[in-house]
């Protein structure tokens, strides 16, 4: 096998590699000697086939298999002897002309991972913005709460529905005349102004009293999920069975209970724990941006042009789903157009990011266990049915990429958590509203490598929704491309009644 490197430019590299006909025969000589005594052949005892029979019954699947193998076996020296990391999967070319019997020269190219000195965290300081949690805080979720659990009682006989009053009714739907399914239901309870159910079907049952009937007519919403009655004008034929009033909740020991537990401070204290946990995510999230700010503006290094395509069509994907769901989706389209530079700049911080944060995980021992791993691939697996679930395991075992994609967020996080307890940080409190300011006072914040400042109006969400590292892209490099199994189906979303959103 001769191995000649061609190119070694910046992080590209590229070579030759010729594997000589003499080493593909004997590799298929060595393949026949293991299955000759297993073919079977009339006219042969068991065992006893010739070779050159042998040879000729399954010489094309052997030759094959013995280029993969040998194919293989060079790229895996390529790597091995030049000391490589590939930041993606190396491309392989066979020379064109390439038959049984000749020599087989391959190009192999790749682009490789940039050498990173592990930074020094001395002299690492960040500001821990603390939100405590107040008396009043506590019980607008506890009023937020008891709004929720409403209680109804009858209305006066001949009341007429008022906006927050309840009714009991059935109802029946039809297009064109002719029920539709899931259009029906009897005993359903509506609260008028609560927009549990399509536009229009609320507001028309104000004014209705007990006994009444009366047919209303709707129009679904475009997007509504069944496709046969999405954008139509259907009737509902409806029975009002009773009027309700909302009844004043009172907030004591008894309203816990109802809730399933011992008192009243027992539910302030589930939810002073839950506004505690909302606040810690917003520190956490504020801290974070901060750390990846600093070392963004502290390391400056090239990064493999095929890493940061690949983020950046990750970034653009999500940016152009946002835009087509905008009142003016070419509007928001050209917005974001516009700004596509800025948006592969992301791209380049992200990925710079995230190959800064595996060298320092890498130089301080920072793992993802094994079984940390298998939990996050069983929490993957829930996106698809059960009967699917085993292949796509075993797409994730075949594929070191789509690991790696997995593993990503969880050890980026175990790193950040890392350079936390090695920082010097200064804990400060604020309010809630200065925390926010903070946090969006990052995202908009002009600096080298940072997000755009300017954001199209158009859209809902133009930016990425966070501006976090990409992960860490290096596998083990394969002779040939992988098989690329189709994935498993998804789970279809449940139906919806047809009447409610």
């Amino acid at each position: 096998m001769q191995i000649v490197e061609t190119t070694n430019e910046g992080l590209k590299r590229a070579y030759t590699v010729t594997i000589t006909a003499k080493d593909i025969a004997a590799r298929i000589d060595g393949e026949v000697g293991k299955i000759a005594p297993q073919v079977r052949m009339p006219g042969f005892r068991p065992g006893k086939v010739p070779v050159n029979l042998v040879k000729k019954m399954h010489g094309p699947a052997l030759h094959q298999e013995a280029l993969n193998t040998s194919v293989r076996e060079a790229i895996d020296k390529v790597v091995a002897d030049n000391k490589l990391r590939p930041a993606m999967q190396p491309q392989i070319d066979l020379a064109p002309g390439y038959e049984e019997g000749k020599d087989a020269e391959l190009t192999v190219s790749m682009e490789v991972l940039p050498l990173i000195a592990a930074p020094s965290l001395d002299g690492l300081k960040l500001d821990k913005l603390v939100v405590p949690v107040s008396d009043a805080e506590v019980d607008e979720q506890l009023a937020k709460l008891a709004a929720g659990a409403k209680n109804f009682t009858d209305a006066k006989k001949g009341k007429k529905a008022e906006n927050g009053d309840q009714l009991i009714i059935d109802f029946t739907g039809k297009l064109d005349g002719v029920e539709f399914e899931g259009g029906a239901a009897q005993d359903t309870a509506l609260e008028i102004g609560a927009g549990r159910f399509i536009p229009g079907f609320e507001e028309q049952l104000v004014g209705a009293k007990q006994g009444d009937e009366k047919t209303i007519t709707v129009t679904f919403p475009a997007d509504y999920p069944a496709e046969n009655l999405k954008g139509k004008d259907a009737q509902f034929d409806i029975v009002v069975k009773a009027v309700k009033v909302p009844g004043e909740t009172t907030i004591d020991d008894d309203f816990a209970k109802n809730l399933g537990l011992t008192d009243l401070e027992q539910l302030k204290g589930l939810l002073r724990g839950q506004l505690e946990q909302e606040t810690a995510g917003l520190t956490r999230t504020q801290m974070k941006r901060a750390l990846l700010d600093r070392l963004a503006a502290d390391h400056d290094f090239d990064v493999p042009p095929s890493m940061v395509e690949a983020e950046f069509s990750q970034i653009w994907q999500q940016l152009t789903q946002e835009a087509g769901q905008e009142d003016d989706p070419q509007a928001a389209l050209n917005e974001i157009e516009d700004e596509k530079d800025d948006y592969r700049t992301i791209a380049v911080r992200r990925v710079r990011l995230g190959l800064l944060l595996s060298e320092i995980g890498q130089a301080n021992g920072v793992e993802v266990s094994q079984q940390e791993m298998q939990m996050l691939m069983a929490q993957a697996a829930q996106q698809y049915r059960p009967e699917d679930r085993q292949r796509f395991y075993e797409f994730v075992q075949q594929d070191p990429l789509v690991a790696a994609q997995i593993r990503a967020p969880l050890y980026e996080d175990k790193v950040v958590d890392f350079l936390f307890d090695k920082a010097d940080v200064t804990e400060k409190t604020v309010t809630r509203d200065e925390l926010q300011a903070a946090i969006e006072a990052e995202e908009t914040a002009p600096a080298k490598d940072a997000k755009p400042t300017k954001k199209p109006a158009a859209k809902k969400a133009a930016e990425p929704k966070e501006d976090k590292p990409a992960a860490k892209k290096e596998a083990k490099p394969k002779a040939e491309k992988a098989d690329t199994a189709e994935a498993p189906a998804k789970k279809a979303p449940a139906k919806k009644p047809a009447a409610k959103k």
